[in-house]
């Protein structure tokens, strides 16, 4: 990643090719909802930034696309300082797109004209040439022609995300951006987004609370709570090293032994071992099992391969 300044040839040139959040704090009144946050994010990187609700994921992105007047802290797009309404009569940036869970379509248009609607009309062939990519990015070539009044709230979603590609923004704020998308197209169209941001190197924040969202595709993940990041690194690191329970919660079932944080695959039914534990209650998870059993005076998940009897003693070890 550049630093903010380098020097060259004698003189001092600005190189700010990235998102720099320099000890923002906010708050809607006295009480902030975020509180001096620092991080960068560089060209093309995906950022995920994840947190229970109410933690700041929504609040933050808005900050970001300049919706709101920052008092504490900066924001900065390589040279360009984010400022809210008090400075811009029109909020946001042409380089910068933000979808929100609010998708502000245009209902009685079709989705192509949606899309296509702020690209130029004096080069009629391009126009068009782009809109039929981006239909296929989001993967809705069967409803083209359709008027978003009649599409699912899956669809509309889809259409935001292309409308919002459409002038090639240089950074894309997504807000839960695959949240009313059943699963039936869910994963595909995860890749097709993500990987078409990367192609373009467009760099991306995703706020998320899906951990599908996130594994696969983010370069890094920060995580809010109580105000602040209490967690930065890539998915891997955080996943294999969850030192708070609100991580290893994002990524799945786990139980804390000997304040140690487990997931429920590194738990293992066993013939004999010191844990032993009363199964209360099974899940059926597709290729295994959940248990959910009572070990000494808490409830810890185990996931094994067979289902087994509710209130049965069974002994189990830990995984390294």
């Amino acid at each position: 990643m550049l630093k903010p300044f380098e020097k060259s040839s004698g003189f001092f040139m600005v190189f700010l090719h990235m998102l720099q959040i320099k000890n923002l704090s906010f708050g809607y009144t006295k009480t902030d909802v975020l509180s001096h946050l620092d991080f960068t994010v560089g060209i093309g990187e995906n950022l995920a930034i994840i947190g229970e609700s109410g933690s700041g994921k929504s609040t933050l992105l808005k900050l970001i696309y300049g919706e709101y007047d920052l008092e504490k802290g900066e924001i900065f797009w390589k040279n360009t300082k984010i400022l809210g309404p008090k400075f811009n009569l029109v909020v946001g940036y042409d380089f910068m797109k933000y979808v929100s869970q609010e998708f502000d379509l245009m209902p009685y248009t079709s989705v192509e004209d949606n899309i296509g609607k702020h690209l130029s009309r004096f080069y009629p062939e391009e126009k068009e040439k782009r809109t039929k990519a981006l239909i296929k990015v989001v993967e809705l070539e069967a409803f083209a022609k359709t008027k978003v009044k009649n599409l699912s709230g899956g669809q509309k979603q889809r259409v935001a995300i292309a409308r919002a590609l459409a002038k090639e923004p240089e950074i894309l704020l997504l807000d839960e951006p695959f949240s009313h998308i059943d699963n039936f197209k869910k994963q595909s169209l995860r890749r097709s987004v993500f990987n078409y941001l990367k192609q373009q190197q467009i760099t991306c924040i995703v706020a998320s609370h899906d951990k599908n969202d996130v594994l696969g595709f983010a370069d890094e993940m920060i995580a809010l709570h109580n105000k602040r990041i209490i967690a930065k690194g890539t998915p891997s690191h955080l996943y294999h090293n969850p030192q708070n329970p609100l991580i290893a919660a994002f990524f799945g079932e786990f139980s804390v032994i000997n304040d140690k944080i487990y997931y429920a695959h590194q738990l293992k039914i066993v013939e004999h071992s010191e844990f032993k534990a009363t199964v209360k209650q099974l899940y059926f998870n597709g290729r295994t099992w959940l248990i959910e059993a009572k070990f000494k005076d808490q409830m810890i998940f185990i996931e094994h391969s067979n289902s087994l009897e509710n209130k049965i003693q069974v002994c189990f070890d830990i995984i390294k």
